[in-house]
């Protein structure tokens, strides 16, 4: 019989271990836009090595739009793994809607900020600077989701200027923040940084000062009677893998990788 070589015989261990002996399978995944890029990154990497094939959707981790990922578990959609905010997802899984256990915390995610690109960049790094780039500005966007949640019912509070910001600051259902700016619909907005970065035609300008600053958790987890478990578990331990922090890191997240 012939002998495998130890390199070989190494890489193929370590591939065994993280996803398994199982034949190839196809993988539903939905995922939140804070993780987006960084599972797009990470997604053609995965399918070479597992030889498993990713069915991806995105939708936001709580609102009611219809691609909302609570609405599309309500309404039975066939999903094997989410990726959405930690909050959210524990949520449903206290609601029995994601298997007990198989949470995986991936990253934290930052609030930044945008301009339209060549516009003037405003100093955002002192909370008054950001109070007066507030109040200055025409017309302010911010999500639906956790991060426009935040500065909706705290941040505008914590600067003491929610009622000066009525009628000219939008929370932005389903579409991301930074194409609001970059179409012109507002000429300032707020999100998390993993969400506009990928955005063309905005430039960001900081993030919000720490003292007013929320870093969004990211998790993602196994779906009950996911229709392929045993590939699903293969997938989140890939993506919580500490060799695929710097990927993460990349796209404006914080990794949090699972211990070798």
């Amino acid at each position: 019989m012939l002998a495998i070589p130890l390199k070989r015989s190494a890489l193929l261990l370590a591939t065994a271990l993280v996803f398994g002996t199982s034949t190839a399978a196809e993988v539903r995944v939905v995922s939140s836009g804070g993780f987006a890029q960084a599972y797009k990154n990470l997604a053609g990497a995965y399918q070479q090595q597992s030889g498993d094939q990713l069915i991806s959707g995105w939708g936001p981790s709580m609102g009611n739009t219809a691609n909302a990922i609570p609405a599309r578990l309500a309404r039975g959609e066939t999903i094997d793994v989410v990726i959405m905010v930690g909050d959210a997802l524990d949520k449903l899984m206290a609601e029995g809607k994601l298997e007990p256990g198989s949470k995986v915390v991936l990253a934290n995610s930052p609030i930044a900020c945008a301009v339209p690109q060549g516009a003037a960049k405003p100093d955002i790094s002192t909370l008054e600077g950001l109070r007066q780039t507030l109040l200055q500005a025409r017309h302010v966007a911010y999500s639906d989701s956790a991060s426009g949640e935040y500065i909706k019912h705290q941040l505008m509070r914590k600067l003491g200027i929610a009622e000066q910001m009525q009628g000219k600051a939008a929370q932005i259902p389903a579409t991301p923040v930074g194409e609001i700016i970059a179409h012109g619909e507002a000429d300032f907005g707020c999100q998390q940084k993993s969400e506009l970065l990928p955005v063309a035609g905005i430039e960001i300008v900081g993030l919000l000062p720490q003292e007013v600053q929320l870093k969004t958790e990211f998790s993602a987890a196994l779906v009950r009677n996911a229709a392929a478990p045993e590939a699903g578990r293969a997938l989140l331990r890939f993506l919580s893998a500490p060799a695929n922090a710097a990927a993460i890191a990349a796209t404006g997240l914080e990794p949090v990788a699972a211990r070798p």
